[in-house]
């Protein structure tokens, strides 16, 4: 490329549509080696004109967005997960935000991932990375983004994630808030529930159950109370896991009420 020199990278990949790119596709890009690519983007990373979310890959940042020193996470992180090989959806209250459930706009963005990752803090852009099991036999969504799109997790499965790890959706009441908010506006399926709840334990689907029903959520909870019965457990679940044991006892979801649910509805 005769003008390699006076080349602007960041510029030239948002000109051609490119979302990333690679150290070595940048190498080829200014014709020049490997291991000179980090010097000669120096400057744009110090303009804010460039970051890198994960060793060798490098992410133009568009003008809008050059104060915030980062792209918003969801505009970068497909590529990201295509160049770091892993899948991934985006779960638990950066979901429900997708799906218009959500009170208020999560901090960080959080991510279910096939293998482990550490978190990412790039300018504002904050990633929570959760290690998930089978997550291609998990049903998730593509949600289309500026700059193409992210796997996103179905309605009943965030419902299901947000029971299982309470501390992701803000608390007990939290959950029971957005929860309100899923079976609402995008119509909880009570045998869709059932099908993935499958892969929950027990604790998960009790207090799942549970919430949908003192929420008075219209969701056929039938599938949800037979899988239950299927699955051997004595001691009851906590409905709040930060909670003591102690409290009354619902027979029917074998959990144990240990707090008051207070959903900001």
């Amino acid at each position: 490329m005769a003008t390699s020199k006076r080349l602007n990278v960041p510029d030239w990949l948002l000109s051609h549509g490119r979302a990333s790119a690679s150290t070595s596709e940048i190498a080829e890009i200014l014709e020049i080696s490997e291991n000179r690519v980090r010097a000669r983007l120096r400057n744009s990373v110090r303009r804010n004109q460039m970051f890198s979310p994960a060793r060798g890959l490098w992410v133009p940042i568009p003008p809008e967005y050059r104060n915030w020193g980062a792209t918003p996470a969801l505009e970068f992180l497909d590529s990201m997960m295509t160049y770091l090989k892993r899948d991934y959806y985006v779960g638990w209250l950066s979901a429900a935000e997708v799906l218009g459930a959500s009170h208020q706009r999560p901090q960080v963005t959080q991510v279910a991932v096939s293998s482990q990752l550490s978190n990412l803090s790039s300018g504002r852009s904050q990633i929570r990375f959760r290690t998930r099991e089978n997550i291609l036999e998990l049903p998730r969504f593509k949600h289309r983004v500026p700059t193409g799109y992210v796997w996103v997790s179905s309605p009943e499965l965030t419902a299901l994630d947000l029971a299982d790890v309470t501390v992701m959706g803000g608390g007990l009441n939290n959950v029971a808030t957005v929860l309100a908010e899923l079976s609402k506006e995008n119509h909880l399926d009570g045998e869709r529930l059932t099908s993935i709840a499958i892969n929950y334990s027990t604790t998960a689907v009790s207090r799942l159950g549970y919430i949908l029903q003192v929420l008075d959520s219209n969701v056929d909870l039938k599938g949800l109370k037979l899988l239950l019965k299927t699955r051997h457990k004595v001691r009851p679940s906590l409905l709040s896991p930060s909670d003591r044991r102690a409290g009354k006892v619902s027979q029917e979801w074998n959990l144990l009420i240990n707090t008051s649910l207070e959903p900001d509805l």
